[in-house]
């Protein structure tokens, strides 16, 4: 076991070495950078310009930077925003985390709670009006584009019905919509994977044993089915873990939620280089962070499973 997760490990901090050399290199790539938008149309001297990038060591050749930005991280210094008022970057995540993490917090144990009994009851009353129900939304759930949903709701919901704020983080109620938003697709996934994971396990060998040895179809169920279909929602779950900002981002944007998806937004507008290398950057840790412990509960769940 140790030898495994420190192999992964190993793993994981190539991976997130190689992310941080593509950021940055794509970022520096791009066109524009941050002291022209900084400063605007405001009449400056050459030297003036030369001034201010040296100021922000944007001057300097760009291994320099990458490693000076490196080394920063490794640290916890996030540096410093170059054009939102010289704010310290983590001073800017830590305001927005929270709606962040409030935002994913509720529409994950949303879809969890609806998802995986959904699932379960239809597998268990396989071709049933719930059954067929339940399938026929997740088939939509699922077909359906976030951004799409989410601006019908705000048009039904908020322009039509005045029910709802059609953005920001005001009150109980503005969470609503997208949380709404993002649990929808992921209740649908979910729903559909333990459906079809449960159905499979009920047709081994083992099951059947169980049931002959007299076992109540309540302990067949949660001993022998459920724990092993979970092991496949275990995988779909560590994958929608991780990329929950990569969909947060979307909907922080077309509800205006002050979060870091629209700080992340803002920030490759405004050509941010701190900001926008900190985010990815933060975001691919927690993807091989999640992948890491999405095993090690694989092993937890069925013992089984031995790491080589």
């Amino acid at each position: 076991m140790l030898r495994y997760i420190t192999l992964r490990a190993i793993q994981g901090v190539f991976v997130l070495f190689l992310v941080s050399v593509a950021v940055f290199t794509i970022l520096h790539l791009a066109p524009g950078d941050p002291v022209s938008i900084l400063i605007g149309e405001a009449q400056m001297t050459p030297e003036q310009l030369r001034e201010i990038r040296r100021y922000w060591g944007l001057d300097r050749p760009l291994y320099l930077q990458y490693f000076s930005w490196l080394g920063n991280m490794l640290t916890g210094n996030f540096g410093t925003s170059i054009t939102m008022g010289s704010l310290p970057v983590g001073s800017l995540l830590a305001t927005s985390a929270p709606a962040t993490l409030k935002l994913n917090g509720l529409a994950f144990a949303i879809s969890l709670i609806i998802a995986i009994p959904a699932g379960i009851v239809s597998a268990v009353r396989r071709y049933s009006l719930f059954d067929h129900g339940s399938m026929i939304l997740s088939t939509i759930g699922i077909a359906l584009p976030g951004f799409w949903v989410g601006l019908m709701l705000i048009i039904v919901f908020a322009l039509w019905l005045k029910w709802l704020p059609p953005f920001g983080m005001e009150s109980w109620k503005s969470f609503i919509l997208p949380v709404g938003v993002l649990a929808t697709e992921q209740t649908a996934l979910i729903a559909r994977v333990m459906r079809s994971t449960t159905l499979e396990v009920m047709a081994q060998d083992y099951v059947a044993t169980a049931r002959a040895k007299g076992l109540p179809e309540r302990l067949v169920l949660t001993r022998h089915i459920v724990r092993n279909a979970l092991l496949p929602v275990v995988t779909i779950l560590g994958f929608r873990l991780s990329f929950l900002l990569s969909g947060t981002v979307v909907i922080e944007t077309i509800f205006a939620w002050p979060g870091i998806g629209r700080l992340l937004v803002n920030a490759i507008f405004r050509r941010d280089y701190q900001i926008v290398q900190t985010i990815v950057f933060l975001s691919a840790t927690v993807v091989v962070v999640c992948n890491l412990l999405t095993d090690l509960i694989y092993a937890y769940i069925d013992p089984r499973i031995r790491f080589r």
